[in-house]
């Protein structure tokens, strides 16, 4: 089963860009990260608007948001 990690950004957002390349070295094919534009979502906007990028995880419990951080990774993909 493919772990499914969910990346909430906006466009032209280098913060946004730097936690997505760091994500997918770290994981290597691991896990399909799925990317939306926060503003997608009106939820989506108010809670974490001012937090992008933010990474949740397939039920859509928040990872991390702003750096990376491997540690706020499940086990399995730390």
């Amino acid at each position: 089963m493919t772990v499914t990690l969910t990346v909430l950004a906006r466009p032209d957002c280098e913060l946004c860009e730097h936690l997505g390349f760091a994500l997918q070295q770290h994981l290597q094919g691991r896990a399909e990260l799925v990317w939306h534009d926060v503003d997608e979502r009106d939820d989506w906007r108010r809670r974490y608007g001012l937090k992008i990028p933010v990474v949740l995880d397939a039920n859509g419990l928040l990872l991390m948001s702003g750096a990376f951080d491997a540690t706020r990774l499940p086990p399995a993909l730390r």
